[in-house]
């Protein structure tokens, strides 16, 4: 469905009926990514509601790249929320979607009943990680680069992004609709808005910690982000904090692993739905 938003209008897949979970996705991807997580959370008796985020898919696309600062796309999902009835809601991420879920839970946590991080951690454990964390992530220093970053991943018929995408299960389809006409540039605004330099190298800020209870999910195959970077999650969670780590699948591991993610998940949100 089409859900008419203040600012955006968000493209939106609402399933289920019972307590609400809300499915948030990353780059490149849209709300796709979680196909095999919505039947299996239905049949379990959770209602799932799966955006796809300002810039991607089926959603608008806004022409400034402050218009891609995490904190938008907080308002867009708080006031989905509100459009869909929901008042309480469990919150699952990945990737960059796991960035804006925790935002949302700083922003309103009353609203949430638990947070499961897939793949990034908190900004703070990030940090620890140290360079090694850097170093891994070369691309997004490339990718604030406006026109360079698009030549990159364009050029030679997308050779860089095939490449850059390899392990991705559904890479063939992602790189031809990242690669569109007038979609590229609003996925990759999203590290322009969110993630400038100074945010990933200047001094940091303390961040408030997240409320429990807090899932961290980290795959070994994951060759963007390491272990620490998740597992080190735990010293920013005020309260229940559970780390898992699935061995042999990669960054995409909702899509990679799905049974194992599954069944952690399930496990997760029955310990903490009344």
């Amino acid at each position: 469905m089409r859900v008419e938003l203040n600012d955006v209008t968000l493209e939106v897949e609402d399933r289920g009926t019972g307590p609400a979970v809300l499915l948030v996705h990353g780059f490149p991807d849209t709300h796709d990514c979680w196909r095999h997580q919505v039947p299996a959370l239905n049949a379990a008796g959770y209602r799932t509601i799966a955006p796809d985020l300002r810039g991607f898919g089926g959603s608008d696309r806004p022409l400034t790249t402050a218009a891609y600062d995490p904190s938008h796309s907080v308002a867009d999902l708080l006031e989905l929320l509100d459009r869909q009835g929901v008042d309480r809601v469990h919150l699952v991420g990945h990737d960059w979607g796991s960035g804006i879920v925790q935002r949302l839970a700083l922003t309103a946590p009353d609203r949430v009943a638990s947070l499961s991080l897939l793949s990034v951690g908190n900004l703070g454990a990030y940090g620890d990680a140290g360079w090694e964390q850097r170093r891994w992530s070369w691309y997004m220093q490339l990718f604030q680069l406006e026109g360079l970053a698009e030549d990159w991943l364009t050029r030679d018929g997308c050779a860089n992004a095939h490449e850059f995408l390899a392990e991705h299960p559904d890479r063939e389809e992602v790189v031809a609709r990242l690669t569109a006409p007038g979609a590229l540039t609003p996925a990759l605004s999203i590290y322009r808005a969110g993630l400038p330099p100074e945010a990933m190298f200047g001094p940091r800020q303390p961040l408030p910690p997240l409320r429990g209870p807090v899932l961290g999910l980290w795959s070994s195959g994951d060759r963007f982000l390491t272990e620490v970077s998740m597992s080190g999650t735990g010293k920013y969670v005020e309260g229940s904090w559970r780390y898992e780590s699935i061995d042999g699948a990669g960054h995409w591991l909702q899509l990679e692993a799905p049974e194992r993610v599954n069944a952690i998940l399930l496990d997760f949100l029955a310990e903490h739905t009344p």
